[in-house]
């Protein structure tokens, strides 16, 4: 699978494995479905909602890294 990176949109996020978005969810990102969401990095995204991308990153990447 794949490694998530800060410059990947949320919607190849999401194409990547629909289980991240309770990641993403409980990180306070409710607009997933939301156009912004398909073209706004992960970066972006993380920004705007305050929060620090690494943290985000790790926690998606343990999730990746646990399916494989």
């Amino acid at each position: 699978m794949a490694k998530i990176t800060k410059d990947m949109t949320i919607g190849e996020i999401l194409r990547i494995d629909e289980g991240l978005a309770p990641i993403l969810m409980n990180s306070g990102m409710h607009c997933l479905g939301c156009p912004s969401a398909q073209g706004e990095t992960i970066e972006e995204a993380a920004f705007v909602h305050g929060m620090d991308v690494n943290v985000l990153l790790d926690q998606m990447n343990s999730y990746v890294d646990s399916k494989n």
